[in-house]
């Protein structure tokens, strides 16, 4: 296996025993009543840094497993003196725990040259340039084009007293209909698309049974189907960009 991907990998797997594995509930808990003095929190950092260092076997980098140890703890001191514990603080705690785990790579595998060209490269090639557009174009502005376009079945519905949905649970699901879709396009995996449109109008059927649901499952399924629709053509297109027959 290339050494550097080895590398990789022996960093993240201690990063992810650390933060999951080996941090049982009960310590969480602690963490969060007592902060800073919580015992649990270095001995979680001390965790992070040993399995750093057990898994490289770079017995002469010990700089590495102390910065692990270090930022380890104070990047979950940040995240426990937040207010709110939730998905937002949870990835941006994952985020600086993995920047930390990528710089440490760069040092180990002495990749720090190879930034530049890497970013060179990446932003002058159009195969990198049309995935990033199309995916761009089915997470928002997709979504933003069928809201407007059946607006008036949206505010119809609401008049009756029909609309009852999470907050913005729509949007989200449309979001990740569409990535899914986008996916199957560029994979060939077309007849899956049937599947999931299959599988959302039983669902969306079972589940407004009634004649008065008629209406929001109705407005659901064709915002599906045009949702559908312009990702599948934008997929074929970056197809035929990307020069894939």
């Amino acid at each position: 296996m290339n050494e550097s991907i080895l590398i990789a990998l022996q960093l993240l797997l201690a990063h992810l025993l650390t933060d999951f594995a080996l941090q049982p509930v009960k310590y969480i808990q602690q963490k969060r009543e007592k902060k800073a003095r919580a015992p649990f929190l270095y001995i979680h950092a001390g965790i992070a840094g040993f399995l750093t260092y057990l898994f490289l076997q770079q017995w002469s980098q010990i700089f590495i497993p102390i910065l692990i140890i270090i930022t380890h703890f104070f990047i979950d001191l940040w995240k426990l003196n937040k207010k709110e514990d939730n998905l937002k603080y949870f990835l941006l705690d994952q985020l600086f725990h993995l920047l930390v785990l990528l710089l440490a790579w760069l040092y180990l595998t002495a990749n720090f040259q190879q930034i530049m060209p890497f970013i060179d490269n990446f932003l002058h090639s159009k195969n990198t340039m049309v995935l990033f557009i199309g995916y761009l174009l089915a997470i928002s502005p997709i979504g933003f084009i069928i809201g407007k376009a059946t607006k008036h079945w949206q505010v119809e519905i609401a008049k009756d007293g029909e609309l009852d949905s999470l907050q913005k649970a729509g949007r989200y699901i449309g979001i990740f209909e569409r990535i899914l879709v986008l996916t199957f396009v560029l994979t060939y995996n077309i007849a899956a698309i049937g599947f999931l449109i299959a599988a959302k109008s039983i669902l969306r059927f079972n589940d407004k049974g009634k004649s008065s649901g008629r209406k929001q499952t109705e407005y659901v399924l064709i915002g599906t189907l045009m949702s559908f629709s312009v990702t599948i053509i934008i997929g074929f297109l970056m197809l035929q960009i990307l020069g894939v027959s």
